[in-house]
């Protein structure tokens, strides 16, 4: 029986502390107590609770096949950045390649033979050579790893975001050689704005915050016997590299994005300027999980 406020939380706790597996006990019993605890520390009014509600609700109303706000939310709340560092590098001791997956990875983007170009159609950039190699933590190539890679258009759009793009433009799926090395050819990506059109661009606003993420290449990279690697590599000229909105941008994952003038020597086609990316990744050991795609 409840008399008043104080007995709430103790007796929600108690119901919780009943729930037979114990990592879903643990995991309800703390967020009873801080989710509590946040309430009565806000004084939370009825009318902020009646808001609170309906902006989850809008949360769903606002995902779809091509968007997914849920996943937005987490990283504008700095959610996904600190439960990638807390999983990866050691428990968070290390430096670790992961990093956010983002709402906008599809699962069964095409795969390529190395070398080959993700550009499926007109998309106007700079041409890139990304020149990436796969390794273990202790610096033995990872051979045979699948790389899926994805990344904005040079106008700030993914494919599934812009009728203009081809179907799985700026997508492909690569295998790492017998050195753990895998390259490919695509054009030079840009910043962007993130969606605003939903409640996170409500929240930014209300913050004063830009929507801006800074220019990123997406990697995924699968092999057996090891942790799923997610993974982005950051272009340190973007203008929003130390605001990234996801709170996405880790020191590691800082890339070199390297101005070329003069002919690319594979290519004397290829047009100048042209950039470089040469980046190393590192996989650690463990189970191999894929997650579940944001979007279809």
């Amino acid at each position: 029986m409840i008399k008043d406020m104080d007995d709430v939380t103790p007796v929600v706790l108690a119901v919780m502390e009943r729930t037979s597996d114990p990592r879903l006990r643990k995991i309800m019993v703390s967020l009873i107590r801080h989710l509590h605890g946040f309430i009565r520390d806000v004084s939370l009014t009825e009318a902020e609770f009646r808001a609170a509600t309906a902006i989850i609700n809008d949360i769903g109303q606002c995902s779809n096949d091509s968007h997914n706000e849920a996943v937005l939310m987490s990283g504008s709340l700095g959610v996904s950045s600190l439960i990638c560092l807390m999983n990866n590098g050691d428990s968070g001791q290390t430096e670790t390649s992961q990093n956010l997956l983002g709402p906008f990875w599809r699962i069964h983007s095409p795969r390529m033979e190395n070398g080959g170009s993700i550009v499926r159609s007109d998309t106007p950039g700079d041409p890139l050579i990304v020149r990436g190699r796969v390794l273990d933590r202790r610096g033995n190539p990872v051979v045979g790893a699948e790389v899926d890679i994805w990344h904005a258009s040079p106008v700030g759009l993914y494919e599934n975001q812009d009728d203009g793009q081809a179907e799985w433009n700026l997508r492909g799926k690569f295998t790492t050689d017998e050195d753990g090395r895998f390259w490919l050819r695509t054009v030079k990506m840009v910043g962007y704005p993130v969606p605003t059109d939903g409640v996170v661009g409500r929240l930014l606003a209300a913050q004063g915050r830009h929507p801006y993420r800074p220019a990123h290449l997406h990697a995924l990279i699968v092999k057996q016997g090891f942790k799923v690697l997610i993974s982005q590599v950051y272009d340190p000229t973007d203008p929003h590299i130390d605001s990234d909105v996801q709170f996405g941008v880790t020191q590691v994952l800082i890339g070199n994005y390297v101005r070329h003038d003069e002919p690319y020597d594979g290519d004397p086609t290829l047009a100048t300027p042209w950039y470089a990316l040469d980046y190393t990744y590192v996989m650690e050991e463990g189970e191999t999980m894929l997650p579940r795609p944001p979007i279809k």
